[in-house]
């Protein structure tokens, strides 16, 4: 008989997979942890939505503005780093090894590179103080970019304290330390075969020099910002914004390679054709690398740089855009003409390639002198960037997932009913969200505005962002709850002897369309061929065993 004790000894390890190798080990902690940061942002992020939308509603207040502004940084610091960049690093290092037949090497440094990464976070809350009041937002109130003077003694009247800072820099050594490890074993890789990299671990390797080259900057600035406190250094404040905009550039980037480098994986092996392009591909990687890092001033038109400068920047800012016009087309070559059957998986990555293309539209305004200097610190920008997040870096990332944590459990989805489900209302709620950012943007709204005009301008796109986030907010809860159902009941299957291809076309086997009707003769034979060919799947794992 089951006690207490040994469930949850057991749900333990079902959820950090214990009796796995150490690469899905690392790869599921990293993943859980991914998840809780994100799921803590996105509480952050709501209550940011509640405050705007209390006060477009009342006049009244249900946070305190340190706790508003806090939760704007934590939901920044935990869903961009916490949940994006450490997911990104765990999906790349598994399915990367796994496609290059890598055993892994030097675990201990992966492992405390996990344990500083995470540690981080904790530093930046700043303290908990649970009498007279709950509030864990002090440290990060300051702003979740910190622009230098801002927290800085002798410079600013608002003071941090120095653990924001120490936190930030141990963020930026766990995150070194990934990418490290991650470059090493390409490198063992080149010493192992002569074969070109596939292009889903050429995009992983052009990810982490793109995160060593980006991070530079706020590694840079932070430290900078240490020093300063520590009056070893004196402070330039324009200096020292320019480093950090490395990253605050690139990091957009960044976060999205892996749903580009899954968009190469997945569209042609679900449409059954060979890459329109390898080469094609590559060049884009390349160039991807080349002009992410070098654009830190566009986000800084506003200050007295010489106006030659600010243009050069706009160049440089436009020629991202050639390799994303480079990868649109390869993966429409592709996929032109092929039969794609729906399911989730499917679904996901289609959402992620259209959604590239209309986020990166308002993107490309921004970059332009003249509309940036009405746009500027307006909520068009985060409703640009949001927009990119919604609806092709988190569709990507719900693609992968939907193979990986199979592969990684052994375990088949607990429902596929719920994952539809989890989809219409994450882009309905996403939806209404970006609309209302944009709205608020050309409306003249400021970015992190506490207090506005209560007019209909402002009110009513308020209030359905508001709403949006409530909805994406409890699809994406629906999904949680699916992932862990799956953990505990999920349909145990041997996916371990499959290849990643064999794995992808099983799963998604279970999770395709549901059907509204089943009247259809054609219809039903086509359920019956697909319940076979599941089923010969499933004898051929058996006897494999």
């Amino acid at each position: 008989m089951e006690t207490p004790l040994s469930g949850l000894v057991n749900f333990v390890k079902s959820v950090f997979q214990l009796d796995k190798d150490w690469l899905s080990r690392i790869t599921m902690a990293m993943i859980v942890m991914s998840l809780v940061w994100g799921i803590l942002g996105i509480i952050d992020a709501l209550m940011a939505r509640i405050q705007e939308v209390v006060w477009a509603s009342s006049s009244n207040f249900i946070l305190t503005s340190q706790e508003y502004y806090g939760s704007i940084t934590l939901h920044g610091a935990r869903d961009l780093f916490g949940f994006a960049v450490q997911l990104e690093i765990a999906i790349f290092a598994f399915l990367s090894l796994r496609m290059l037949n890598l055993q892994p090497r030097a675990k201990w440094f992966m492992n405390l590179a996990f344990v500083i990464f995470n540690i981080s976070f904790m530093l930046l809350e700043g303290p908990i103080v649970l009498y007279p009041t709950f509030n864990d937002n002090y440290f990060s109130a300051g702003s979740w970019y910190y622009l230098a003077p801002l927290g800085l003694p002798n410079v600013s009247q608002y003071v941090l304290s120095p653990l924001w800072y120490i936190g930030m820099e141990l963020l930026d050594i766990g995150t070194y330390m990934f990418v490290i490890w991650l470059i090493y074993h390409f490198y063992l890789a080149s010493k192992t075969t002569k074969e070109k990299l596939p292009i889903f671990a050429v995009f992983a390797l052009v990810t982490a020099l793109m995160i060593a080259l980006g991070w530079s900057g706020e590694a840079a600035a932070n430290t900078w910002d240490l020093l300063a406190i520590a009056g070893v250094t004196g402070m330039n404040v324009i200096a020292n914004q320019i480093a950090f905009w490395i990253l605050g550039h690139s990091i957009v980037y960044i976060v999205w390679m892996p749903a580009i480098a899954s968009m190469y994986y997945l569209i042609p092996l679900l449409a059954n054709k060979p890459l329109y392009s390898d080469k094609m591909a590559r060049i884009a990687a390349l160039m991807y690398l080349i002009f992410s890092n070098n654009v830190p001033i566009h986000h800084l038109y506003m200050v007295d740089f010489p106006v030659s400068l600010k243009v050069l920047q706009e160049v440089l800012t436009y020629a991202v855009v050639v390799p994303s016009m480079l990868t649109f087309f390869n993966l429409w070559a592709t996929v032109k003409g092929a039969s794609v059957k729906m399911n989730l998986i499917s679904a996901w990555i289609a959402i992620s390639f259209a959604g590239s293309i209309a986020a990166g539209v308002t993107g490309i305004s921004n970059a332009d002198i003249a509309f940036n200097s009405i746009i500027h610190n307006t909520m068009w920008v985060p409703g640009h960037f949001h927009a990119m997040i919604f609806w092709s870096i988190v569709p990507a990332g719900f693609a992968t997932l939907y193979y990986l944590i199979p592969m990684l459990t052994g375990r088949m989805w607990f429902s596929t009913k719920l994952g539809w489900i989890h989809m219409a209302g994450y882009m309905v709620g996403t939806a209404m969200v970006v609309y209302g950012f944009d709205a608020l943007g050309l409306a003249g709204l400021t970015r992190r505005a506490e207090v506005f005009p209560r007019t209909p301008v402002y009110v009513t796109p308020e209030v359905i962002s508001a709403f949006g986030a409530l909805i994406a907010d409890a699809a994406t809860m629906l999904w949680l709850g699916n992932v862990l159902l799956t953990l505990l009941k999920g349909r145990t299957a041997n996916l371990g002897s499959l290849s990643i291809g064999e794995t992808i076309s099983t799963i998604s086997l279970q999770l395709g369309a549901p059907e509204l009707s089943f009247s259809s003769p054609n219809l039903l034979k086509t359920i019956r061929m697909e319940e076979m060919k599941l089923k010969h799947i499933f004898d051929r794992m058996r006897t494999r065993v």
